[in-house]
Parts: C-alpha cells; structure tokens; sequence
C-alpha cells in the first residue's frame, strides 16, 4: 500500500486549470500580430511550461524587441480571460480536496505570473485550500522552472522535506523541476506524452480522479 506523502505540491496550468488551451491561444493571437504565425498548438509545442521572462529571448530571435512591459501586460490580459472562461481540470478541484481532508498541506508552484495565478485560482474556487505563503509564481523566485527553486519553496512553505512530497506535474519543464528538488513526481498525461515524463523521472497518469489513490488516501 502507498505511504500518503508528507505534502503535496501541485502546478497549476493543465493540472488544477484546464488553462493550457486558453493561455496558447492567446499567446499564439498576439504572436502572430507581431509576424510570427502560429496556432495555438503550435504555441504549447514552442512554450509549454515556461515562464515569461524564458519566452521573451525566445521570441525576440523571430520578431526583434519586444515592449518593455510586454510579459506585463499579457500576464494581465490572460489573467482578464481567466476570469470569465477559465474551467477547472475534470477531477482536480475533488483530488485537492481529498489532501486537504486527509490533513496533507498542499501549495500551488507555477511558472505564471503572480496576478494570473491567482486570478486561475480564485476562479476555480481553489484559492481557500492553500495556505497564505503557500502559492507560489515564477516571480517569487530566483529561477523559474526547469531549477527547482519553485518546488524547494514550495516544500519550505510546508514545513517538509522535499524528499517527503509528492509532486503534480504535466510538462517537462515542472517535472524536470520537481525531479532536481528531490520530490517524488507524478506525471499528468493530459498535455505530455507519458513516455517523455515517464524518461524525464515521473510517475504518469492519466486522470485527476486517479490522484487520490495513488497518494494512497
């Protein structure tokens, strides 16, 4: 039988939010306005999991200097969406619920903006189930995701070592992230190929529903 974990840290794009879809369009839009065509797809297969100040060199090769308030202000504009579109990952809002009744702290580690985090989680109604000090953005530190600054903070916020949680991941980028802290890492299939998370150290599967009992509550 699994041992439950001494805390669970979650991502939020494409594991609490169903985000992914509405965030690449959105950054596809505006992409595409400054001369670089693409579709949304197109914009998860260049972006995905990545923070905004990762994106801006990325960008400025295609398109040259971006405006010096450019994460800024998209950071706003997709927080403005979220709050009128934004639905939940099927099963994720009842999977966090359960941690929170079995009395495992949980935190939220996002390579999103600190505004458009917290915008997704009000949305949702997640908000009251992380503890003040224990939703973090790529702004809250030193490096955002691939290091693994955000999941160490994270695990602070708690109280446990890293070692002793567990990890909710559905990019590379955050499993590579949670893997260098030293967490134990599950993989949520839903944006990622099981076989790239399964080879980059975690655990996939394929549905929130499911992340009770792999927690072993």
């Amino acid at each position: 039988m699994t041992t439950p974990p001494a805390a669970v840290l979650f991502d939020c794009d494409g594991v609490l939010a169903d985000s992914e879809g509405l965030v690449n369009g959105i950054v596809a839009r505006d992409l595409s306005a400054r001369g670089w065509i693409m579709t949304g797809a197109e914009a998860a297969e260049h972006f995905l999991g990545m923070a905004l100040p990762a994106m801006v060199p990325v960008i400025e090769a295609r398109v040259g200097r971006l405006p010096p308030d450019w994460g800024q202000a998209l950071s706003a504009h997709i927080a403005a969406h979220m709050l009128d579109a934004l639905e939940p990952v099927p099963g994720a809002p009842a999977a966090v619920r359960a941690v929170v009744a079995a009395g495992i702290p949980v935190a939220v580690a996002s390579n999103a903006g600190r505004g458009e985090l917290a915008a997704k989680l009000a949305r949702l109604g997640l908000a009251e189930l992380f503890a003040a000090g224990r939703v973090f953005s790529f702004e809250d530190v030193a490096r955002p995701k691939p290091a693994p600054d955000i999941y160490l903070a994270a695990a602070r916020s708690c109280g446990v070592a890293p070692a002793e949680c567990v990890v909710v991941e559905d990019s590379l980028l955050g499993v590579r992230a949670g893997v260098s802290a030293g967490c134990r890492v599950l993989g949520l299939t839903r944006e990622t190929d099981a076989s790239v998370l399964a080879a980059a150290g975690a655990a996939p599967f394929a549905s929130m529903a499911a992340l009770p009992g792999l927690l072993g509550l």
